[in-house]
């Protein structure tokens, strides 16, 4: 780096100590938040249509980033990692893992709440079936694609580094660009018109409702909502990150001369990386206050192992929307 530029030690504490105080904060809620997610969840993933399949997914995705947090934090308190080459590797592919299956059940959840709300009467026990089928080809493809985030970092002949701040393999020019624009094209752009597109087709339904569309105003409600909330964590914790990438890329390839623009980058993209690891706790927060079976399961001591034949009913054709619109207007 040039000598008019800041200090690499000087960046590496920053780093280190905003690793450390987010990922401390985020360890606790994220931990408690999506095992009780689940905890829920289990209940209603054969009762209810409303995407819980692609929400147990999620908070699954949400905990195995949080099971790696502690070790994390060792390392960036500590700056030395005594843990083996390997198990760096492992922590820092499921950071990656995490994020892009995060994307992934984020776009699901809101394709499916846009679908039920457009077309509710397409939905059976068939479509649930390709809904697990869906998630089992997303796990994959995410897995195999994240391969390359650990695979294109060699091991530091001392073993006392880890995560980004190992060497990376030279690639050419042509071909580590190739990367980053597959990566933000599928990874990120993609998923975020869908976002988007879905929001704005729930949002258009309460006022144009088509003839095959759900006539309930409050139920609709409550699925843009649950959109909303799942634009919203995207764009709060996903966005941020996919535009430092690139830039982050361009600095660490010296592309980029501009030494203040060089150091606004080496501040803000470990900001946008934080940003990207809140989704952890974000999530259960969404699914809590956005999720009617949620807290309605919360709201109760015990619900019993087989939910009464009008309660499977009202989760399946939605009858009990009015009782709901009451308890929410109260």
């Amino acid at each position: 780096m040039n000598q008019s530029c800041g200090s690499s030690e000087d960046f590496r504490t920053y780093q280190h100590y905003l690793y450390a105080v987010v990922y401390s904060v985020i360890l606790a809620p994220g931990l408690l938040g999506n095992v009780l997610a689940l905890w829920v969840f289990r209940v209603y993933v054969k009762e209810t249509k409303k995407a819980v399949v692609f929400m147990m997914n999620l908070a699954v995705a949400d905990l195995l980033q949080v099971l790696s947090l502690p070790l994390r934090i060792y390392y960036y308190l500590n700056n030395s990692w005594p843990f083996g080459h390997h198990l760096c590797m492992i922590c820092f592919y499921l950071k990656y893992v995490n994020m892009y299956a995060s994307i992934f059940f984020l776009v699901c959840v809101s394709v499916r709440r846009c679908e039920l709300i457009m077309r509710p009467l397409r939905y059976n026990a068939a479509r649930r079936k390709w809904d697990i089928l869906i998630c089992a080809l997303g796990w994959f493809f995410v897995c195999m694609a994240c391969l390359l985030f650990p695979l294109l970092r060699n091991s530091h002949k001392f073993n006392i580094v880890c995560f980004a701040e190992l060497p990376m393999r030279n690639l050419s020019p042509p071909g580590a660009w190739a990367l980053l624009i597959i990566a933000e094209l599928i990874g990120f752009v993609i998923p975020l018109v869908l976002v988007i597109c879905c929001t704005c087709l729930t949002a258009w339904s309460l006022r144009h409702p088509a003839s095959e569309a759900i006539p309930d105003r409050g139920e609709k409600r409550r699925a843009l909502r649950m959109v909303l909330s799942c634009a919203g964590v995207f764009l709060i914790c996903f966005v941020p990150y996919h535009i430092t990438m690139p830039l982050d890329f361009l600095v660490k390839s010296n592309s980029l001369k501009n030494c203040a623009l060089r150091d606004f980058v080496l501040r803000c993209h470990p900001i946008t990386l934080c940003l990207a690891s809140l989704n952890c706790g974000l999530d259960p927060l969404m699914y809590y206050f956005m999720t009617d079976e949620f807290w309605r399961r919360l709201s109760k001591h015990e619900i019993p192992d087989g939910l009464t034949f009008s309660r499977r009913m009202s989760c399946i054709t939605g009858e009990d929307m009015q009782t709901g619109d009451t308890t929410e207007t109260s």
